[in-house]
């Protein structure tokens, strides 16, 4: 990261828009750091620990929208997606999938800081609590970065409603959660009668090798 304020990881493959959106950080204070495909997006916003996301949704090696949703898993770092994708249709994805603001190219310098300054002030006002990206209950380690699960240091293959299940529920480790609130953030708010998944994911964990 380059510069003294607030951290800002910028997202995108192409090369003149990430000059123009560091120039135009770094002249205000921002320190920022950059990345120009997903795998490596996902990552950094593990180790670089930013204030903001800038996210650009055409990436390299996926999709923008996955990169947001793997992020979503862990982070509530504030998300700002930047996009030539003006579609009503994109937004909505976008903010369903976890975005806080979203900002169509071509856009000023002045409405992107508008626009980060924002986002901070949310951020802070809320008091949002940055997570882990390692979480770690008794003899069970996950790497939400990585989506890496192990137990008692040997790695262990889920699904991904099990992978899901499993970081809910070490997230409210030691709160009461019921069965509801489960099946809400894991298979959503469609699936909140279903309790039969639940005891068949359930069952399906207990008895991971």
């Amino acid at each position: 990261m380059t510069g003294e304020g607030p951290r800002v990881l910028v997202v995108e493959d192409e090369l003149q828009m990430r000059r123009f959106l560091r120039t135009s950080l770094s002249a205000h204070g921002y320190r920022v750091a950059e990345v120009a495909n997903a795998p490596d997006a996902v990552s950094a916003a593990g180790t670089e620990n930013p204030d903001v996301i800038l996210l650009d949704l055409g990436l390299p090696e996926g999709d923008g929208i996955d990169v947001l949703r793997r992020i979503r898993e862990w982070s509530r770092v504030p998300v700002i997606v930047i996009s030539a994708r003006g579609r009503d249709e994109d937004k909505v994805a976008a903010l369903d999938g976890g975005a806080d603001d979203y900002l169509t190219k071509p856009f000023s310098v002045d409405e992107l800081l508008a626009r980060v300054r924002v986002a901070l002030r949310h951020a802070q006002n809320a008091r949002a609590v940055r997570e882990e990206p390692v979480l770690e209950f008794g003899e069970v380690r996950v790497d939400v970065v990585r989506r890496e699960v192990k137990v008692a240091g040997r790695e262990v293959h889920l699904t991904p409603i099990e992978y899901k299940l499993l970081v809910t529920m070490i997230r409210h480790a030691g709160k009461v959660i019921t069965h509801t609130q489960l099946l809400k953030e894991v298979w959503g708010p469609a699936h909140v009668n279903e309790v039969q998944y639940l005891r068949v994911y359930m069952t399906q964990l207990r008895h991971k090798p």
